[in-house]
């Protein structure tokens, strides 16, 4: 494309940090009849006002996800998932509109990252040779790491040339010399640095994207978040879940009294973890009574994301969501089966599953394939009087939610075969064993029948109505 189209469509990049308390600053909207997500108001004096965001931009992105064909309740999650800090790729209106005459509506808009090129969170443990790194000689940043061969460093995950951004969460860009070696000092034996590799830094400079932390993958991470699937048994799930101040003095929902031999516990549980998620959602924020409904509304099966203590620590000082480090942690419940979705079925389902209108004849069709864990990244659930498989769960950042998997939609065919009969669960232990893709034929399940999976949105008018960020 000639230079000065590039530079008229260029978009811009907007770190928000979220201060305590307090939202990013700004709220976003769905405009009816349109594609994108527009932000309808910068609240003054806000990490949004300040990073530039403005009334009309379109978002195109959050962190490194191309979000500009995905629902709009997917993106209100991504944005909430990656609080306290993240960074949103935004065209302004009238820019957008001169795109999108120019290259179409299918053409995504949104520069990003190519595959593995992205900023690294790695964490490092001294031994005998100390962190195994020296520091480029200057007065002041920026700084360059240079490797002791097989240091602990390198073990870590660190790239040779690495540019050093953060110091366990606090940036050092502009960091005497001295202040930097103190930092470091102070860090004791263990130290989280956030570093940039040159092809990461030479990518971010031709795109005229910040190195910003929200990019980051984890490298050699002492902690990581856990995602817990329980199925009620007889005597419930067996946790109590309560509200209270953790580490930083915040209020959050932790969870207790595990009880022995119960699905909690089965699942790993452990008591004092704090609840982060439920079904892929961050409750970050929620109080107690929002936090139970959102568990109850999942019935019989649960899916949560939780920390331990010492993972709500790191997280903490690091200043990102341990949500942003979940995908590499789901694992398949066993190497024999590839297909991480499950069948739920709800035997006594609300009033309004049971009036479920008909499939349309609209469809589409997409392929999956395995995530690091192996898992394809969603859940089926099926309704009892209702011969129709639903999306009921669609995992962050994982394969099902890239390819465009939405919560509500419905399975008419997997890998060829006919979905919604007496032998849905036969198929299912066949397509475990099926080597990816994963090729489905899909139909979007309409907005009135999806209130057992999203919840209702406030006014008359849900494409018109705006969320608080």
């Amino acid at each position: 494309m000639p230079q000065h189209l590039w530079s008229l469509e260029r978009p811009r990049f907007c770190l928000l940090s979220k201060e305590e308390g307090r939202s990013f600053g700004f709220h976003l909207q769905q405009e009816r009849g349109t594609v994108g997500h527009v932000v309808c108001r910068v609240e003054p004096g806000t990490s949004a006002q300040r990073q530039g965001l403005r009334e009309g931009d379109r978002i195109l992105g959050v962190n490194n996800h191309v979000v500009e064909h995905e629902d709009y309740l997917v993106v209100i999650r991504r944005i909430r998932a990656s609080s306290p800090r993240v960074l949103l790729t935004v065209l302004a209106r009238h820019m957008h509109d001169v795109a999108r005459a120019q290259r179409g509506n299918n053409d995504h808009l949104c520069p990003t990252l190519s595959p593995g090129v992205r900023p690294r969170l790695c964490h490092i443990v001294k031994d005998e040779g100390g962190f195994g790194f020296s520091i480029t000689q200057g007065r002041r940043g920026p700084f360059w790491l240079v490797l002791s061969t097989g240091g602990a460093a390198e073990r870590a995950g660190v790239p040779p040339g690495a540019r050093l951004l953060e110091v366990n969460g606090v940036s050092v860009e502009k960091f005497t010399h001295n202040q930097l070696n103190r930092k470091l000092f102070q860090s004791g034996k263990e130290v989280t640095l956030l570093v940039a590799g040159p092809e990461v830094e030479e990518q971010c400079r031709q795109l005229g994207m910040p190195l910003a932390a929200p990019l980051a993958e984890g490298w050699a991470l002492p902690n990581r978040p856990r995602c817990l699937h329980l199925e009620k048994g007889p005597k419930g799930f067996g946790f109590v879940l309560r509200e209270e101040k953790g580490l930083d003095g915040r209020l959050g929902q932790f969870l207790w009294e595990v009880d022995p031999g119960l699905p909690a516990e089965k699942a790993g549980m452990q008591a004092g973890d704090r609840l982060v998620a439920v079904a892929g959602e961050s409750v970050e924020g929620l109080g107690h009574e929002e936090t139970v409904s959102k568990i109850r509304a999942q019935g019989s099966c649960v899916s949560l994301v939780v920390v331990d203590p010492k993972a709500d620590r790191f997280f903490s000082m690091v200043r990102l969501s341990p949500l942003l480090f979940l995908e590499s942690t789901e694992a398949p419940d066993s190497p024999q089966v590839t297909l991480s979705a499950s069948l739920t079925e709800t035997e006594d389902p609300p009033v309004e599953d049971t009036m479920v209108a008909p499939v349309p004849c609209c469809f589409r069709q997409c392929f999956l394939y395995p995530g690091p864990g192996g898992g394809y990244g969603f859940r089926l659930s099926c309704v009892a009087s209702v011969p129709h498989l639903f999306i009921s769960q669609v995992t962050l950042g994982g394969s099902a939610a890239q390819a465009g998997l939405q919560l509500g939609d419905v399975i008419l065919e997997m890998n060829g075969y006919p979905v919604g009969g007496e032998n849905d669960l036969e198929t299912l232990q066949q397509l475990a064993e099926a080597k990816p893709p994963l090729h489905l034929k899909l139909a979007a399940r309409p907005h009135q029948s999806l209130e057992a999976w999203i919840p209702p949105r406030s006014g008359e008018d849900w494409a018109l109505d705006s969320d608080v960020l």
